[in-house]
């Protein structure tokens, strides 16, 4: 893959909107420390949560991005399995989010629950130039992600999926296995993650229904669907990775 076209792409105002992921209790654990990631420092704060409180105090050190509520466990799917949400439309400017400490409280929350299987749904509405990481983090992000992570993983939905989203997983094929590739999942409704998990469980950002409803609203009366701050959202079409649907039942699992 050429360096300029990453570059290219990662400038290109097109990017669309991540989903965004709400936080829930964290459970008390300590984190286990990544020694090639984590300073002392790091892991000492990665080990202060509060078990008898669903929100961290404001002077915990993962304060200033638990606020944002990007990430949240939204408790079982339909198999039972624990459901973990990422909400990109709750990112602040990159300027204002420490991404790498981002990425340490999603593997902190993560930590709790990989040792069963576990969901992951991204709602991508909301993503903008202004709030996009770039594509060097989300390559070190995937990769700071080992078989730990990935092994128990059964699903990944991507709610609202752009052009951008999709184009950004061919470039990144390279580096995404072949088994993992699979459970990756294009969702173009938010009625049909109910397959999945019972919506009204899930927290949903006002903003990302607002988008659901226009797409909806298009579909009906066949006018152009809505466009979102960056691109607008392609038809439906099948799984990354040639899955013959945009939702998988378990039977297919």
């Amino acid at each position: 893959m050429s360096s300029e076209l990453l570059v290219d792409l990662g400038e290109d105002p097109s990017t669309a909107q991540l989903g965004q992921l709400k936080l829930t209790t964290i459970e008390d654990q300590q984190w286990p420390a990544d020694e090639t990631t984590l300073s002392k420092s790091e892991t000492d704060m990665s080990q202060r949560f509060d078990a008898d409180s669903p929100h961290l105090s404001w002077d915990h050190p993962f304060y200033d991005i638990a606020r944002h509520q990007i990430i949240e466990v939204a408790g079982d799917d339909n198999f039972g399995r624990k459901v973990i949400v990422f909400n990109a439309c709750r990112m602040p400017p990159h300027h204002q989010l420490d991404h790498h400490k981002l990425l340490m409280y999603l593997k902190g929350t993560l930590d709790q629950y990989v040792e069963s299987d576990y969901t992951l749904i991204y709602f991508h509405h909301g993503l903008t130039s202004e709030n996009k990481p770039s594509l060097s983090w989300l390559r070190d992000a995937y990769r700071e992600f080992d078989r730990k992570y990935k092994k128990n993983i059964k699903a990944l939905y991507i709610v609202h999926p752009t052009m951008f989203i999709k184009t950004l997983l061919i470039l990144f094929k390279p580096f995404i296995s072949l088994k993992f590739g699979r459970k990756i999942n294009y969702v173009s409704y938010l009625s049909e993650l109910e397959d999945v998990v019972k919506c009204e469980q899930l927290i949903i950002p006002a903003r990302v229904k607002e988008y659901d409803n226009k797409l909806r609203a298009s579909l009906k009366s066949g006018a152009e669907p809505p466009v979102s701050p960056l691109h607008s959202p392609p038809p439906p079409q099948p799984g990354v990775w040639g899955a013959t649907c945009n939702t998988q039942t378990e039977e297919s699992r």
